[in-house]
C-alpha cells in the first residue's frame, strides 16, 4: 500500500513502546510532510545513541562513559545502595532530591516464563559489590508487582548472605489522595505498613 520506505520507517517507529500502526502513520507522515530536518536530527540522535550509550561499570545504568556522573560523585554516600529496575526509576529518585547514595540498575525484574533470572539482572555483580563490604544498607525500591516483589525478595536474601541492613521504600496511600478512590492493593499495604505516631 505505502511505498517501501515509507512502509520502512512505519514499521521501524513501531518499535517504541505504545506505538502501533496508526500512531507509526501519523508519526511518520509528520516527519515527512513537515519536519524533515527533526527526523534526520531524530535519526541522527538515534545512531549516535545505539553506537555510544553503554551500561555504567559498577550501577548498570545508561552512561556514554565507562563510569555515570553518579557512580563517579565523591559527594555521593557510597555506604548506601538503592536498588531500581530502571534508569528512569532512578531519575524518579534523582528528581526528588532525597537520596544522597549511589544505585545500582537491574534493567527489569525477575521474570522466569520470559527468561530473565538472576544473571540477567546482574546479581552476579551486585553480590560482588555487596561483598566488598563497602555497602551498610540496601534500599530496595523495585516495583511492587508481583515481579518487583519477588525480586526484591530475592535480593533481601542475598543482602542477609553478607549481613546488610536491608530497607524497602514505604508503600500505600500518596500524599493527596483520597480514600474512596484508592484500590484495594494500596490500600492493604497502607495498614500492614502503618507506624505508630
Amino acid at each position: 500500500m505505502y511505498s517501501p520506505l515509507i512502509s520502512e520507517l512505519i514499521e521501524a517507529l513501531r518499535v517504541l513502546p505504545g506505538v502501533g500502526v496508526k500512531s507509526a502513520q501519523r508519526m511518520a507522515f509528520h516527519l515527512l510532510e513537515h519536519n524533515r530536518s527533526g527526523g534526520e536530527q531524530l535519526a541522527h540522535a538515534i545512531g549516535e545513541a545505539v553506537a555510544k550509550v553503554q551500561h555504567c561499570e559498577q550501577c548498570r545504568t545508561f552512561t556514554e562513559e565507562s563510569i555515570c556522573t553518579i557512580c563517579a560523585s565523591s559527594s555521593r554516600h557510597g555506604d548506601e545502595l538503592c536498588i531500581v529496575e530502571s534508569p528512569s526509576d532512578m531519575m524518579a529518585i534523582e528528581q526528588s532530591g532525597i537520596f544522597r547514595g549511589k544505585y545500582f540498575v537491574l534493567m527489569g525484574h525477575l521474570s522466569p516464563i520470559d527468561g530473565i533470572g538472576p544473571q540477567e539482572l546482574g546479581l552476579d555483580q551486585l553480590e560482588t559489590r555487596l561483598s566488598a563490604k563497602g555497602v551498610v544498607e540496601l534500599i530496595i525500591a523495585t516495583n511492587p508487582t508481583v515481579e518487583g516483589e519477588a525480586t526484591a525478595h530475592y535480593i533481601q536474601q542475598l543482602a542477609k548472605e553478607h549481613n546488610i541492613k536491608v530497607t524497602r521504600l514505604a508503600q500505600g496511600i500518596p500524599i493527596g489522595g483520597e480514600l474512596e478512590y484508592i484500590d484495594s492493593g494500596t490500600l492493604s499495604q497502607a495498614f500492614i505498613s502503618r507506624k505508630e505516631v
